[in-house]
């Protein structure tokens, strides 16, 4: 069976799964478009909860980072996944145990203010936005590839799908496609790193194939560190980023993950605090699935990747001709050469092939390569994106046919669970938080619910503009949503939890100062021209969130502790939510 029908079953049979699942769940009040009703149970939560956890950044983009800039990836390694146990433990219990199960609506009622819970909504809003942008620039990217068509199209036909099940299902529909989701992606992403592991290292476990020792006698990592010193780039394993930066940027992820609307959500689908507590648990098993394999991946694929662009097969035999899989890649435009040098072979080094993203003419060179019309001076013949490396990986192996096409699925699922999430908190905060506690409290439940669906189908139409105009790659654009979370929400919420002292003034201060300045910082340095010995200190625009969560931090200090402070009940409440139900004064006997 052709590679094409294969990925055209296996992409038809999810989807079909996925839209069966919308319409079984289909969601008949606000409760659960919302909340799921609330009676999810908590292994099935956990699912989801990874599900829309591991986006396109996790299943797509990770691993291509770390393929490209080695040590310096590690920064999100242990900011997703520590932010992940930070929510669990610090933020999720909490917030169920309140009672509010959208960010704006615990900001709205622990500050007592609708200008916080405003403000909590465009915080949402932008965060979620910047976030969606890359998850349809995932789906653009595996349907460019394996559909045959350009990336702006295979946008709009993700589109398609997610307003199908999210519109229509709510959250009830998306949890239970998540589930599904997740079964894929896993398989997706688990399948052939097994593959991979098997044929460079001979170890079944990718994990433990990382470590092993290769046919030359030196571990996968010293063989990367070897290519790359001869290639003339960075050794794999010494990282380019100063300290503070990849400080500042883990813990940008790490607080921004903490602070995420569509994940603090889910703990909100299930019946009790004790339920949130377990789901948590199980998600961090799902997730660590995941995690544990990306560096093996990403080294795997780096030593592929550049064995058969230069010149070997992934078996080190030597040929002439550009390998099949780069022919196929080529035509999505996210792989191409110039040969510089006129001798029909790829030089692959450190430096840029091209003044930007590779240009092409309609005409192809006389050893098949599509002709570029930017090549720069530099000696580096190949352009790659690191975003294809996940899905080129198993044609680059040469694995079988069906492997392919799994990945082709899973990295769809991984794309569509999260932007499914995305969009339902972008709809839940216009129709719940600005629509019925702000602005019209007496809508009914009939009217809110189509608010909700109404705001899903502008913010699909915004999520695809952003996807077809995305501004870098997913895992990039997805670290500025969680710089974003970190430096506006994060700090709001923990103080509302842990701080009763903390007012609507101080509150509101905070995520102006947060939000304005890591906006401000990203602005400058990603669209208006502003170049890296400008960076305050050093610290890169992904990791500038953590500056402002410092700075949210200091000024809601100062101007709560030159106003008045909470109401005395605002100050029990946020004393009883960190009691355990049942738990009591200690006595003497």
């Amino acid at each position: 069976m052709s590679l094409d029908l294969l990925t055209y079953l296996f992409i038809g049979g999810s989807f079909a799964l996925y839209i069966g699942i919308a319409i079984w769940a289909r969601a008949g009040s606000t409760k659960e478009f919302y909340v799921a009703g609330g009676g999810v149970p908590p292994v099935a939560n956990g699912m989801a909860t990874a599900a829309d956890w591991m986006s396109a950044a996790s299943f797509i983009s990770l691993a291509g980072i770390v393929s490209f800039i080695g040590r310096d990836g590690s920064a999100y390694l242990m900011g997703w996944t520590g932010g992940y146990v930070l929510l669990a433990m610090l933020l999720a219990p909490y917030l169920r145990k309140f009672g509010k199960f959208t960010v704006p609506d615990f900001i709205g009622d622990r500050y007592y203010s609708n200008t916080a819970r405003t403000i909590a909504v465009i915080c949402t809003i932008v965060i979620s936005f910047t976030y969606v942008a890359g998850q349809m620039r995932g789906v653009g990217i595996v349907f460019s590839r394996y559909l045959h068509v350009d990336i702006n199209t295979g946008v709009v036909i993700g589109m398609a799908i997610v307003f199908f099940y999210a519109v229509l299902g709510g959250m009830k529909g998306i949890t239970y496609t998540q589930v599904a989701q997740y079964c894929v992606l896993i398989l997706a992403f688990m399948v052939p790193a097994i593959f991979l592991s098997m044929q460079v290292t001979g170890h079944f476990l990718p994990q433990t194939g990382l470590g092993a020792t290769l046919d030359n006698g030196q571990s996968v990592l010293a063989t990367l560190n070897e290519l790359h010193r001869e290639l003339g780039f960075a050794e794999y394993t010494d990282g380019r980023k100063t300290t503070i930066d990849l400080f500042f940027l883990t813990a940008a992820l790490m607080c921004g993950t903490a602070g995420l609307p569509h994940v603090i959500v889910r703990f909100f689908t299930v019946p009790r605090v004790k339920d949130a507590r377990i789901s948590a648990g199980w998600a961090l098993v799902f997730i660590a699935i995941l995690y544990t394999t990306v560096p093996a991946v990403a080294g795997f694929g780096r030593v592929n990747l550049i064995q058969t662009i230069n010149g070997q097969d992934n078996q080190g035999t030597e040929y002439t001709a550009m390998p099949d899989w780069f022919k196929n890649w080529e035509n999505s435009g996210l792989i191409a050469w110039a040969d510089k040098n006129g001798d029909g072979k790829v030089y692959y080094q450190s430096g840029n092939a091209f003044n930007g993203k590779p240009a092409f003419a309609e005409e192809r060179g006389e050893f098949g390569q599509r002709i570029t019309t930017n090549a720069s001076d530099s000696a580096n013949e190949v352009y790659v994106d690191r975003d294809i490396m996940v899905l080129a990986n198993p044609e680059i192996a040469q694995l079988p046919a069906w492997v392919i096409a799994l990945v082709a699925a899973g990295a769809v699922a991984a794309a569509l669970s999260t932007a499914a999430g995305l969009l339902l908190v972008i709809s839940t905060s216009i129709s719940h938080d600005l629509m019925k506690k702000t602005i019209n409290p007496n809508i009914t439940d009939k009217q809110e619910l189509m608010y909700a669906r109404l705001a899903a189908i502008v913010a699909i139409i915004i999520a695809g503009y952003f996807g077809i105009n995305p501004p870098g790659f997913v895992a990039q654009v997805v670290a500025l949503a969680f710089g974003l979370a970190a430096s506006s929400v994060f700090p709001a919420i923990i103080l509302g939890i842990f701080n009763a002292r903390m007012n609507t003034q101080g509150a509101v201060a905070g995520m102006l100062v947060g939000l304005v300045s890591t906006m401000a910082y990203i602005i400058y340095f990603k669209f208006m021209g502003g170049t890296a010995d400008q960076w305050f200190l050093g610290i890169s625009p992904e990791g500038f969130g953590t500056v402002g969560m410092i700075l949210n931090v200091i000024v809601a200090f100062i101007v709560s502790a030159m106003t008045p402070p909470p109401p005395a009940e605002i100050q029990q409440i946020v004393e009883d939510i960190r009691i355990p139900r049942g738990a009591g004064a200690a006595h003497a006997h």
